[in-house]
């Protein structure tokens, strides 16, 4: 029997799988947030690897996050990561900075030299297919290193210290930024060994929660997350397969 005329049929959501994304800062992001404990964490780490790299002269950033709090009260919050960034030398760079409760967080002098004299984004000659230690850890108190480790070589580099009135981290993600278009060619990024630890203690990590930036915050529709062996990926350009919300476990 045909449809009345009031019959209602499901809305499709809606689709940005071309063109560029429609965000304020011009890029779709999606996140892996880590199930923790409530309990003060010192140091957290994750291993980046680059496995199909861009093709295009856009800005990609794949980054370690946490917050900074003092007790319960928030005091920003840093990011630690590799860029694909084309006015780096050959594409590439690292980048460690962050926000306090007013502005950028103020830093370290950074032993590595950086092509734009940006303070947070600095050269960093990383290469696709190799997988690289990122870790966030605190020398001495309100002082917040980044230190990114090659796992092909063991040389580990510290980017620099932030400076941050936080005592300890919370909240940790990982997370794919991309600059390009919709419709680019696709890349892949994965993430493995999530670690977090208190007073040297290691604190489980249950499960992690993916999350997209909705098409109504200007994102991409067609990025995915995707479980590989006993790490994640997270890939641009392609179907989504996971939906925004969904909790994966660590087996």
């Amino acid at each position: 029997m045909p449809p009345g005329p009031f019959a209602r049929f499901p809305s499709r959501p809606p689709v940005r799988d071309s063109g560029r994304p429609a965000s304020s800062n011009g890029a779709s992001s999606f996140h892996l947030v880590w199930t923790v404990p409530p309990v003060p964490l010192d140091e957290v780490s994750t291993t980046f690897e680059l496995l199909a790299e861009p093709s295009v002269e856009q800005l990609y950033f794949w980054a370690l996050q946490t917050s900074f709090v003092d007790g319960s009260t928030p005091r920003g919050g840093a990011h630690l990561g590799l860029q694909w960034h084309p006015s780096y030398p050959d594409g590439r760079a690292v980048n460690w900075g962050g926000y306090g409760e007013v502005g950028e967080l103020a830093g370290s002098s950074s032993t590595l030299p950086s092509r734009l004299e940006n303070a947070n984004t600095r050269d960093y000659r990383w290469e696709t297919g190799v997988p690289y230690r990122l870790a966030i850890s605190s020398p001495e108190a309100r002082r917040w290193r980044g230190t990114v480790t090659d796992l092909a070589t063991g040389r580990s580099t510290v980017v620099r210290d932030l400076f941050s009135t936080g005592t300890h981290l919370a909240a940790p993600m990982v997370w794919t930024e991309a600059f390009c278009r919709c419709d680019d060619p696709r890349v892949i990024a994965r993430w493995s060994s999530f670690r977090a630890s208190s007073h040297g203690a290691d604190i489980p990590i249950g499960s992690v929660r993916v999350n997209y930036q909705s098409y109504a915050e200007g994102g991409c529709t067609n990025t995915t997350v995707r479980r590989d062996g006993d790490g994640f990926l997270q890939i641009t350009g392609t179907e989504r397969e996971t939906p925004s919300g969904r909790v994966i476990p660590f087996s």
